[in-house]
């Protein structure tokens, strides 16, 4: 089996010397043609004039200047609903076998169109992460190992012409077969749709498993990995799988995860960052060089970038009317901007709710900064996702503690608003101490917060409470484990009734 490994790992290397990556702004521009040209005939490129688009000079400005940019409901409510009632060639050409249902951090249940083209994008998207994994200098009998996916089911729900499920599990109940040997956990147990059930059953059938690779969402993985160990009376993982070397992970920032995770093996993993969405397979990790994930501009997706600031940005998380939206080629470096996309499954300018950071415009590289909706600015202080996870690094060095969750909200004391933060902890420091460190450290990174605290924001509290209760809430509210997320920020009407819950907890 080495020999094996070692003749697929050249391979790869092989294919990777003789490849180069696409120049991206070229390969922006074809990829929009293409959509344009393919979508011409549907309802939505009669109704904005594709084929007119097409003779354009500059067919970027030409598609921005037509076409208007969508959040979900004006896509949904305008065009996809029409997929869900059975007619063709609404957005795309033909009709549709698979909505992905989003398990997003922001609102009920999507649809999301999920095309056969959209499939053979995020295909040739998996076979480009497989043949980049030579970049990490893996030794050859890695290539001989299993890879676990934890997903959400495979098991879709069939509906009258089509199939609804979670992006994970219908891109993983549509695996090519040559890669059914390498699959774990395997479908019987991918199509458990309970999520407990599921764990169980990858607990039990783990030992016999030669994994190499890990692939899912920091959460649940680490949950999964916790009841292997416990199931099977090991210290750590590695007892078992001592060939894991690599952990793909996605979804969400995995540094708050790193400490309590790494406790789980004998010796760190190759991390390995994806961008996998409901909306496509948007981006990947090229090099152990950089956390920057690289965009596949020649897959399927035209990217758009607007600036994200209040300007831009309504409180909602939406693009504002006439908020100035930039190509790969004009849009800037070290920028946070709303990511829009438009896709070969019929997403036209559409609001994935990311914010991003292009972080080296050659080589198509962002890095996610955050979402529209989980940026804190009800008084002005004008806090990402990423500031506050920074700030809660700072936290645990601090302190010694692990925290992995939090939800964050203004609410009111009486006519003024504070800050309110549930931190998840493995300990117990003084919640007063630990709000002031961490006001005193947001008040220090971010000039707009310090303005507001001097202003309209008065205080800042945090209470500290165990992880799973964040988890069991998910449980009660969403559901385990596929690609769920815990929101960050709440509006003050939804934190209120997850603190009711924090504190009906037992």
């Amino acid at each position: 089996m080495a020999v094996i490994g070692e003749l697929i790992k050249k391979a790869i290397d092989f294919t990777g010397m003789i490849t180069s990556d696409p120049d991206p702004v070229k390969a922006q521009e074809k990829v929009l043609r293409n959509l344009l040209e393919t979508a011409r005939l549907t309802a939505f490129g009669k109704a904005y004039d594709f084929s007119e688009l097409l003779k354009a000079d500059d067919i970027v400005a030409a598609f921005q200047d037509k076409v208007p940019v969508h959040d979900y409901d004006k896509m949904f409510g305008e065009w996809w609903h029409y997929l869900l009632e059975g007619h063709q060639n609404v957005t795309w050409p033909g009709g549709q076998r698979y909505f992905a249902l989003s398990s997003g951090t922001t609102s009920a249940s999507k649809y999301i169109p999920v095309t056969d083209d959209m499939l053979t994008a995020i295909r040739k998207a998996g076979i480009s992460e497989i043949t980049n994994i030579h970049a990490f200098n893996l030794p050859g009998d890695f290539f001989t190992k299993q890879i676990l996916m934890l997903g959400s089911s495979t098991s879709l729900i069939q509906k009258d012409d089509h199939q609804e499920g979670e992006i994970s599990g219908i891109s993983a109940s549509n695996l090519p077969t040559w890669f059914g040997g390498f699959y774990k956990p395997g479908r019987e147990i991918a199509d458990i749709a309970d999520w407990d059930e599921r764990v169980k059953r990858i607990a039990e059938e783990a030992p016999k498993w030669d994994i190499g690779c890990i692939s899912g969402i920091p959460a649940w993985v680490e949950l999964m990995l916790k009841e292997i160990i416990s199931h099977n009376k090991l210290n750590n993982i590695h007892e078992i799988w001592p060939n894991l070397m690599v952990y793909t992970t996605g979804g969400v920032a995995f540094e708050p995860y790193r400490k309590s995770l790494e406790q789980l093996f004998a010796h760190p993993l190759i991390y390995i960052d994806t961008y996998l969405a409901s909306e496509g397979f948007i981006a990947i990790q090229k090099s152990p060089d950089t956390s920057s994930m690289a965009l596949f501009p020649d897959n399927g997706i035209f990217y758009e970038f607007v600036p994200f600031n209040g300007d831009h940005v309504d409180e909602n998380g939406l693009v504002k009317p006439g908020a100035p939206v930039f190509s790969l080629e004009k849009a800037e470096e070290n920028v946070d901007y709303v990511l829009l996309l438009s896709t070969v499954s019929g997403a036209w300018r559409y609001m994935i709710g990311d914010t991003v950071q292009i972080t080296d415009k050659a080589k198509a590289e962002i890095k996610i900064t955050g979402r529209t909706k989980h940026f804190l600015n009800v008084v002005g202080s004008q806090l990402s996702v990423n500031q506050m996870n920074d700030a809660l690094r700072v936290l645990e060095q601090e302190y010694d503690v692990v925290i992995k969750e939090f939800i964050v909200a203004a609410v009111h004391r009486g006519e003024d608003y504070i800050h309110k933060w549930f931190l998840s902890c493995d300990k117990s420091p003084d919640p007063i101490k630990v709000a002031e460190s961490l006001d005193k450290t947001l008040r220090e990174n971010n000039k707009n917060y310090n303005v507001a605290r001097g202003r309209a924001l008065k205080g800042i509290e945090t209470e500290l409470i165990p992880e799973e209760i964040f988890y069991k809430w998910s449980e009660e509210t969403k559901k385990l484990g596929g690609q769920v997320k815990i929101p960050r920020v709440m509006k003050e009407e939804d934190f209120l009734e997850f603190e009711s819950f924090v504190r009906n907890y037992s």
